[in-house]
């Protein structure tokens, strides 16, 4: 069950199978809007997403947000590093 802020609360759940079997016992992948409100941020080497996110959202379970809003990137390990130094990624404006 999935609390009312949940950002998963609108996915929708797997269909059984034609058999009736359960194909996967959790929620779709969620729809992601595009990013509103950014600024650009110049990732440093030693830039973390969980610090982005208390840098500007002073909070940092938000790093979703970045991750989210950089597409570009299959997955959040792969955001940040040495090797994405100089590299310009977009932080959104939190949602109220």
């Amino acid at each position: 069950m999935l609390v009312k802020k949940s950002r998963y609360k609108d996915a929708g759940s797997f269909e059984p199978a034609a058999d009736g079997s359960e194909v996967f016992a959790g929620v779709r992948p969620r729809a992601i809007g595009e990013a509103t409100g950014v600024v650009e941020h110049e990732v440093l080497a030693t830039d973390r997403l969980d610090r982005l996110a208390r840098h500007y959202y002073n909070n940092d379970r938000l790093w979703w947000r970045i991750v989210d809003a950089n597409p570009q990137f299959v997955f959040g390990p792969h955001l940040l590093g040495p090797d994405m130094a100089g590299r310009v990624i977009l932080i959104p404006k939190i949602k109220e």
